[in-house]
């Protein structure tokens, strides 16, 4: 689980706010977050800035993080 699902929970947002905040269809969200399909940079960069963190952490993996720490 990516970075960008924990980020959403913290700005209290549903996955279907989120979809419509950046102009994509709720199957395409879920299919970014099951990484069945790649984020485009720029869906990227949007989510980088609605939730003021980098690119580089939106992408890193929940339980990767948690390896680290």
């Amino acid at each position: 689980k990516v970075n960008i699902e924990a980020e959403r929970v913290r700005k209290q947002l549903s996955k279907e706010n989120l979809s419509q905040k950046l102009n994509v269809s709720l199957k395409t969200y879920y299919n970014w977050i099951s990484e069945s399909t790649d984020i485009p940079s720029s869906k990227l960069l949007e989510m980088a800035r609605l939730f003021r963190v980098t690119m580089e952490y939106l992408m890193v993996s929940v339980s990767e993080d948690e390896k680290g720490a």
